[in-house]
């Protein structure tokens, strides 16, 4: 079975405040068996908008991934990120 995933494209505007989300929404991702398999690090953007910060959560399966970002825990917490940040976030099934 394809695993799922879900892929953020951000831009902070407000470290502390996000610092924040990112301890939360670690602790909700692990309880749908969300894993962070890219976090940050160094990246360039050939084509298309520019975030500065790109992250990557693997799931067991495309349903946890989604259980996981509609869940009522994180769509309180995904408040603090959309107030803090540009982004764009796409839950995606893996290749089978």
């Amino acid at each position: 079975m394809p695993k799922g995933y879900i892929i953020g494209h951000v831009t902070v505007h407000d470290a502390d405040a996000y610092a924040d989300y990112v301890a939360r929404n670690t602790q909700i991702m692990a309880q749908f068996g969300g894993k962070p398999i890219i976090r940050g690090g160094q990246s360039e953007t050939p084509e298309g908008p520019k975030f500065t910060r790109h992250v990557c959560f693997e799931y067991p399966d495309f349903a946890a991934a989604k259980a996981a970002y509609y869940s009522e825990e994180y769509q309180d917490v995904m408040k603090i990120r959309i107030a803090n940040a540009e982004s764009m976030i796409v839950v995606v099934e893996g290749a089978a």
